[in-house]
């Protein structure tokens, strides 16, 4: 794999490493789509912040958006992200049930 493919995996990685934007995602998975107003209300936070947030998002394509009228709807670009934030749940109990048993 070219050092390119590592830059591009590494810039995925980096926007899911951002607890809001994990907020974020999460209130997508059930959802087709969402506005911005919706995010932003349901995570409690300001409007500019959850916007940014929004475009990093958007500019590594986990996201998409599409704008009608004054109103922008933000829906997840491919449903097989959740795959891999599920592997990482995964991957995280595992380390917990290991971490308890070596406690004990």
């Amino acid at each position: 794999m070219s050092n390119h493919n590592h830059r591009l995996y590494a810039g995925v990685f980096k926007s899911l490493a951002h607890p809001t934007r994990l907020e974020i995602l999460e209130l997508l998975r059930d959802k087709k789509e969402l506005c911005v107003c919706e995010i932003y209300e349901k995570l409690d936070l300001e409007q500019s912040n959850v916007s940014q947030h929004l475009k990093n998002l958007k500019d590594q394509g986990i996201l998409s958006s599409r704008k009608d009228g004054l109103m922008v709807f933000y829906k997840v670009s491919y449903l097989e992200i959740y795959e891999v934030l599920d592997k990482v749940k995964q991957i995280l109990q595992k380390q917990l049930q290991e971490s308890l048993f070596h406690l004990s």
